[in-house]
């Protein structure tokens, strides 16, 4: 049974699973003295697929308890979603597009609903790939993995803003097929400027197969959790990377055995690998901005990213 206690201060929360082991309930404290937010964290745990019931009383409780001014959802992002669709006042067109939450919120008395990926991730990917790399290289995408990442990298990806500068094609492989059939039901119609493959592809193996499929200037993405929810890697030691291309690894901790692949053939191929720090560090700060009001510079950013290291 959830037992919420009415905040006695500002709290912001994080709704997770084992929310007391994260680094972030030491790393947000400091945080707020450096952004001068004037707030505490606080987790909610939850089981994965945890009932409906609990999920719409924690938000009847943030809904309704003043001093709790919003939250950063994790695991929970699309049962969340599901259970409580009706219990916001606002939910924005990536949350609607996704069927999941991963911010929550309070601006003018209204309870609001955001899905911070598409946004956080496309800042990551700007973080390391050259402004206009898909016209200059006609390279493409491969996205291991069917999760929620990839989804919102395709709608990063597929943005009106990015006319001209766009992958030809995105390729979303996935051991199981029931979370394929869902990615592609989720990005139909998302952009005709993009070709989207579907592929169902239960082996690393077979991801290799792809890996080497790819022409030269590529971006190769792990987003399956392997390497840090789980140990291990979607593709093997024998996987065999285009030139020139991208190897992003969006966990930045774990076993990261998949990042290794990549860097032991970085020099010979000339590519460029980059872990998922950038990604973690605007995920947690795109939300803290949306649920506090805020604008974080990229002076403050850099600052936070220094005190979470």
């Amino acid at each position: 049974m959830l037992n919420l206690e009415a905040a006695k201060e500002p709290a912001f929360y994080f709704i997770g699973v084992t929310t007391g082991q994260s680094s972030i309930m030491k790393v947000f404290p400091r945080w707020a003295d450096a952004l001068g937010l004037g707030a505490v964290i606080k987790g909610i745990d939850l089981p994965p697929h945890a009932p409906a019931e609990d999920y719409r009383g924690v938000i009847e409780f943030l809904k309704n308890d003043p001093l709790s001014l919003g939250a950063l959802v994790t695991t929970h992002k699309l049962d969340l979603y599901s259970s409580c669709r009706d219990m916001f006042d606002y939910v924005d067109p990536y949350a609607q597009k996704l069927s999941e939450v991963s911010s929550l919120s309070k601006k003018d008395g209204a309870f609001c609903a955001h899905a911070k990926d598409p946004i956080s991730s496309g800042l990551a990917l700007e973080s390391f790939v050259a402004p206009r790399f898909w016209e200059d290289h006609g390279g493409e995408v491969l996205l291991l993995g069917a999760g929620g990442s990839s989804l919102a990298m395709s709608l990063y990806f597929s943005r009106k803003e990015a006319a001209g500068n766009k992958p030809r094609r995105v390729t979303i492989a996935n051991r199981s097929e029931p979370r394929l059939a869902s990615a592609k039901t989720a990005l139909a119609d998302c952009c005709d400027e993009i070709e989207f493959r579907f592929l169902h592809c239960p082996t690393p193996a077979g991801n290799d197969a792809l890996v080497a499929a790819l022409p030269p200037w590529s971006l190769v993405v792990n987003a399956t959790g392997l390497g840090k929810d789980v140990p291990g890697s979607p593709t093997t030691g024998a996987v065999s990377y285009p030139p020139n291309s991208l190897v992003w690894e969006i966990n930045y901790r774990g076993d990261l055995i998949f990042m290794r692949q990549a860097q032991a053939q970085a020099r010979e191929k000339k590519l460029l690998v980059e872990d998922g720090w950038n990604y973690f560090i605007f995920g947690w700060t795109q939300v803290i901005a949306e649920v506090f009001h805020i604008a974080i510079s990229p002076r403050q950013l850099a600052e936070l990213s220094r005190i979470a290291r």
